[in-house]
């Protein structure tokens, strides 16, 4: 049994599941909140005028580091810079492929200073950066479903860092248009379960895609969870999967039950204040594909 808030989910496989969940390795990089604040606002769920609290982040934070060591995932550490509060969702800081590293370029000036501060680090760690020439958030609007990269515009990254991204990595790159400005990364509105892909291998919000994009999931992916408007709203989908093991907002109940049932195993943390900057546990993580 699996705890979910305070509920108990039965996490253990139907015979007629489709096939058995299986956790792969994974690697991914964090970074502490240690200047964490909201004191601008580039997204709806920012609103600089409530108070933060640093060090409820803190602790929020370290819980999804301490879940991912128990689970067995390897977790590299950026140094958090002062003056960038957002610092802390590295998965914008770009997208790690194939020994690559697409850098990130922010949409906006607030956060410019990471897409710099990220490619050092994945330079000093011996991977070929690449600097973009068109905006775009990095693993915030570009995710692996298979051999394919389905990758996010109408918010943050620009259609043309699509074009850049295929030929940086000489993958299909499949372009979802977000519409709804709560989701305005791929990442809170589109999550990988697993990386293997397959007809149920994702979950998502449809009502966050425009009409061609919702088509293109349902072709893709018949099978796929999707999650109810409240658990959306809590950042549900903006969860981290091992293809066994799902990280998952402990407030979206519902997308954890449905999680279980399929045979995955739910592990909820609460990140609430660090949702307060628009961002969950997948914003908190990047994962290096090396």
């Amino acid at each position: 049994m699996t705890m979910i808030g305070e509920q108990q989910v039965d996490a253990v496989a139907r015979p007629d599941d489709p096939a058995p969940r299986h956790s792969t390795a994974r690697r991914v990089l964090m970074c502490s909140p240690d200047h964490f604040t909201v004191s601008y606002r580039i997204n709806p769920w920012m609103h600089p005028a409530v108070p933060t609290d640093t060090d409820l982040a803190l602790a929020q934070w370290g819980t999804l580091l301490d879940t991912y060591r128990r689970l067995g995932i390897e977790v590299e550490l950026i140094d958090p810079i002062r003056g960038l509060p957002d610092m802390v969702y590295a998965a914008n800081g770009g997208f790690v492929l194939d020994g690559v590293a697409y850098a990130a370029q922010f949409r906006y000036r607030e956060r410019a200073a990471e897409g710099p501060a990220y490619a050092d680090w994945f330079a000093a760690r011996g991977l070929r950066v690449v600097r973009p020439r068109h905006v775009n958030e990095g693993e915030g609007d570009f995710l692996l479903v298979g051999d394919t990269i389905f990758a996010g515009t109408g918010f943050r990254s620009a259609p043309a860092s699509h074009r850049e991204v295929a030929r940086v990595f000489d993958r299909e790159v499949v372009p979802l248009r977000l519409v709804d400005p709560s989701y305005y990364h791929l990442d809170t509105a589109f999550a990988v379960l697993d990386s293997a892909g397959g007809p149920a291998s994702v979950a998502y919000l449809p009502r966050a895609f425009d009409a061609a994009s919702r088509a293109e999931l349902e072709r893709r992916f018949p099978d796929a969870v999707h999650v109810t408007g409240e658990d959306a709203a809590v950042l549900g989908l903006n969860c981290f999967s091992d293809g066994r093991n799902v990280v998952v907002a402990n407030r979206a109940t519902t997308f954890a039950r449905d999680l279980a049932a399929r045979g995955y195993l739910p592990h909820a943390v609460d990140l609430s204040e660090l949702l307060r900057g628009g961002g969950g546990v997948k914003c908190c993580t990047l994962e290096l594909r090396w």
